[in-house]
């Protein structure tokens, strides 16, 4: 008899714990497909939902602009698949604060060939911490559906494009800190970058 409740316990135990596993990582979709709720615009630049899909493109302005989540998040995987148009020069910030179109924190570079994307930028700091090897260059499809990931844990940061890894950072700042994910559209006119998944895995500390 004891032995028979000692199984169903240890049973219940392991269900248990593959139960808060799958819990853990559960994705969330940042963007519903239907309109930008849970995000806030950040400039002048546009920002809008067509056809399932979200799409940045430069304004009148041709300044930076920033799409916000309402919520910060610190430890967690984040996936998003992602289309350049024209110059495609965007990006995906986290860890930011933004005042304005004055945004702080660390952004994972979504640019045209050969501008690193993948790499790791710190804005109103210390600048690129890190790119891409050169020959990894090669991963980005200009003007085709490219799935970009980026996994924050603590120090590390890695991103992985198109499932090939792109880079790995360890950096004490970037551990310390938290705040808002953030899409931005670069200045200078002439840009069109589209969206259409956002999805993120949040991670134990």
């Amino acid at each position: 008899m004891k032995k028979s409740m000692l199984k169903l316990l240890l049973g219940a135990c392991i269900l248990l714990g593959a139960s808060q596993t799958y819990a853990q990582k559960k994705a969330i979709s940042l963007f519903n497909g239907k309109n930008l709720d849970g995000w806030k615009i950040y400039g002048t630049e546009k920002w809008y939902v067509d056809n399932g899909e979200l799409i940045c493109e430069s304004g009148p302005d041709k300044e930076y602009g920033y799409l916000g989540t309402d919520k910060s998040f610190k430890n967690f995987e984040l996936t998003v698949v992602f289309k350049q148009e024209a110059n495609g020069n965007s990006g995906v910030f986290f860890h930011s604060s933004i005042e304005g179109t004055k945004i702080t924190g660390w952004q994972a570079e979504v640019a045209p060939p050969d501008q690193h994307t993948g790499g790791i930028y710190e804005s109103y700091g210390r600048g690129w911490l890190i790119k891409p090897e050169k020959e990894k260059e090669q991963y980005l499809k200009m003007g085709e559906w490219n799935t970009m990931k980026v996994r924050v844990q603590g120090d590390q940061v890695t991103t992985w494009l198109n499932g090939h890894e792109m880079i790995t950072l360890n950096d004490a700042k970037i551990g310390g800190a938290d705040g808002q994910i953030a899409l931005q559209i670069h200045s200078g006119g002439g840009i069109k970058v589209r969206w259409k998944s956002v999805k993120l895995v949040p991670l134990k500390s």
